[in-house]
């Protein structure tokens, strides 16, 4: 990596091996790209910005990310639409002025080896992620389908399921700063199953409301036929211009 690299902060996390689709709007991120374009392999530097907002600068940021190779660019009217994929990450070591776009001195990380003996934990792993994607959309929308399809590399395919996992911004990136594979897949497991009770929420507070519902309708229902201590039921309704009396048959249904 460069000694100045040019950075895209940005509202979410970029793994290692994950597309990343951009519209760019920004006279100061269009020069960037403008720049970077004239490298041999023209990429820039993703981090998750920890305050502010994508557009305007002036925003706070994570230090550590993950760099984006350029695989397609497209000039639209008043923007540029690109794809670039995740590949090494990096740690910040110093933050440069925006001038014009933001830059930092930055310093690879290593990248995660595989080792066979972690294959049944990465099968769990995608146990987990898929189960619980699956339940959490019963509730609401999820970005990724529970059937997405993986990459047959182990490697890649971990990074995959920690990008597709259910999580928020801060666990995501709490996965991008694994030391080990073996570390990467346990926690995936365990923040995979603690968001599981918060994505799934809905499903209790649907069930506490049917079941208060089915109670208090049951009530309602004791308290209309069983007659009160000392009743022997309820009195024959009388009509008030002839005095009859009107008899069971002709009195109104009960609901």
């Amino acid at each position: 990596m460069d000694a100045a690299t040019a950075m895209f902060p940005l509202g979410s996390v970029l793994f290692p091996y994950m597309p990343l689709p951009l519209r760019i709007f920004e006279e100061r991120y269009r020069i960037m790209l403008g720049t970077v374009l004239d490298d041999e392999e023209p990429a820039f530097g993703v981090v998750l910005i920890e305050r502010g907002f994508e557009a305007g600068g002036g925003d706070h940021r994570f230090g550590i990310g993950t760099l984006a190779r350029l695989t397609h660019v497209a000039a639209g009217a008043d923007d540029v639409h690109v794809v670039a994929r995740g590949a090494e990450r990096f740690e910040v070591e110093e933050w440069l002025p925006d001038d014009p776009y933001p830059r930092a001195k930055v310093r690879p990380v290593p990248d995660l080896t595989w080792n066979e003996a972690l294959t049944p934990l990465r099968a769990e792993a995608e146990r987990t992620v898929r189960r619980v994607l699956a339940r959490a959309a019963e509730y609401s929308e999820t970005t990724w389908p529970a059937d997405v399809e993986l990459s047959e590399d182990p490697v890649e395919s971990s990074w995959q399921l920690a990008a597709i996992a259910p999580l928020g911004d801060l666990d995501q990136l709490r996965l991008l700063r694994s030391p080990t594979m073996g570390g990467l897949l346990a926690g995936l497991i365990d923040l995979t199953l603690a968001a599981e009770p918060v994505l799934t929420a809905g499903s209790a507070d649907r069930s506490f409301e049917e079941e208060l519902d089915a109670l208090s309708r049951a009530v309602a229902a004791e308290t209309r036929d069983e007659p009160a201590d000392g009743d022997e039921g309820p009195a024959d309704a009388q009509d008030d211009e002839t005095g009859d009396e009107r008899g069971d048959d002709t009195a109104p249904p009960r609901a």
